[in-house]
């Protein structure tokens, strides 16, 4: 006998700056599929608010969507990329394991089982929903292409400079210092072990920086705080909202270089010997060590999400923020 249709409850954007707790039936999984129980999943708060602001040029609506996605932008939508569950129907090599999918805000959901990740027994939950945004900081240092005799600057203090922070010590040793404009964050990156320096104590010191402020201002702090034939790694999306830059001075005639940095494929120079798995086993063996729960600052139940969304549209000066969903 089939089994009954059951519920699952996600979080939409219904229209632009307005967001509720939709229900919708969930199908029975078939072969090839399986379902899974939310424990928790990650709001990356750019990327998110910027969506949440219906900010999403029409030019690449196709490009923003992310796997099971519901809707189309700017709204009603259901968007989200990193989910961690229970596998609770599928095949027995499978139940009770902890996974996790690039899914939108959802405390049930059906999923191909190639779309899933099997959590390693040693990388708690919580811990796992910072892979998403752990595959980006992991694509940008491979995108630098930086040595451990380089300097390194992180502009912009939220999860993914953060990230990417903790990463360049632990996984390339080399020394970096962080910058933001905003005193809280300089505060909290202190407190979790990070260096900071102010603006201009910065200019003229680093061959690689790394900007994800979501800012024009931070992008051109970033090009300025290059030495000769530095470069710049942007993680930044700006969505709709255009930059304006001073190119004028160091930019040109010091030969410095901005790179754009996007997760979705991987640096070609390393196309032949990685693929976005091996990405993500080296991201969870990161993940294996305690320190990466200082980046998680935030948590909420998922039944405030709404609520949530709203105070991410104002102001939000923490890293990662966790949904709890029991």
């Amino acid at each position: 006998m089939k089994k009954p249709v059951s519920k699952a409850h996600a979080f939409w954007i219904t229209k632009v700056g307005q967001g509720s707790i939709k229900t919708e039936n969930l199908e029975s999984a078939s072969t090839g599929w399986c379902e899974v129980e939310t424990l928790f999943s990650a709001i990356s708060p750019g990327t998110e608010k910027l969506i949440f602001r219906g900010h999403v040029p029409e030019t690449v609506y196709k490009e923003m969507r992310c796997p099971y996605m519901g809707g189309t932008f700017p709204a009603p939508v259901k968007y989200g990329y990193s989910l961690v569950g229970r596998v609770t129907e599928g095949p027995t090599k499978l139940l009770d394991r902890i996974v996790h999918i690039l899914h939108p805000h959802q405390d049930m959901c059906v999923v191909r089982m190639g779309d899933i990740y099997i959590v390693p027994d040693d990388v708690p939950p919580s811990r796992a929903t910072l892979a998403s945004n752990m595959e980006t900081a992991v694509n940008a240092i491979w995108d630098s292409q930086i040595t451990d005799e380089e300097k390194a600057l992180v502009v912009g203090f939220g999860i993914i400079g953060s990230l990417v922070a903790r990463v360049l010590i632990d996984m390339v040793k080399v020394a970096v210092d962080v910058l933001d404009t905003d005193p809280v964050k300089v505060r909290l990156a202190e407190e979790i072990g990070f260096s900071t320096i102010l603006t201009e104590d910065a200019l003229g010191q680093y061959d690689v920086t790394f900007h994800a402020s979501g800012t024009g201002l931070g992008l051109q702090t970033a090009i300025d705080s290059l030495r000769f034939e530095g470069r710049v790694i942007e993680l930044s999306w700006y969505g709709d909202q255009p930059v304006t830059l001073q190119l004028g001075g160091s930019f040109h005639s010091q030969r410095k270089r901005i790179i754009s940095s996007q997760v979705s494929y991987l640096p070609k120079h390393l196309r032949s010997e990685w693929n976005q798995e091996k990405r993500k086993d080296l991201v969870f063996s990161l993940l294996k060590k305690e320190l990466y729960d200082l980046h998680i600052t935030h948590s909420t139940s998922f039944h405030q999400l709404p609520e949530v969304f709203q105070k991410l549209n104002n102001d939000y000066n923490g890293l990662a923020y966790l949904v709890e969903y029991q």
